[in-house]
């Protein structure tokens, strides 16, 4: 799952961060969470996440209340979970410390276990 830049009307816009390499978990799309751009620049839109279905294997583009995150006290219960828009089905995937950085940073909702 990776982000991809958009504008205010949510359309994928051009420029490195919409063409790199894909990553290993979700990227925001849109400016890049407030606190991780350059000095000076324009406050973050609304963000985007770019991902897959390792079920129907589709590609898509969801919002930050699409993504649910759980924090727990470990890696194993350290995950995101999304719902597959073309298929219906449930998707968990494990989040490293980047992608739970990168979707607080996106505004998911994230529920912490002790």
């Amino acid at each position: 799952m990776r982000a991809v830049p958009s504008d205010s009307a949510g359309r994928a816009a051009s420029g490195p961060a919409a063409s790199g390499p894909a990553a290993s978990g979700p990227v925001p799309s849109g400016p890049l969470p407030s606190g991780t751009g350059a000095p000076g620049a324009a406050a973050p839109g609304p963000v985007a996440f770019t991902a897959a279905c390792p079920d129907c294997r589709a590609r898509f583009e969801l919002d930050a209340g699409a993504l649910r995150l759980a924090i727990g006290g470990s890696r194993r219960t350290t995950f995101y979970s999304f719902t597959c828009p073309e298929c219906g089905a449930a998707v968990r995937k494990p989040a490293g410390e980047r992608i739970v950085e990168l979707l607080t940073g996106g505004g998911v909702s994230t529920l912490r276990s002790v």
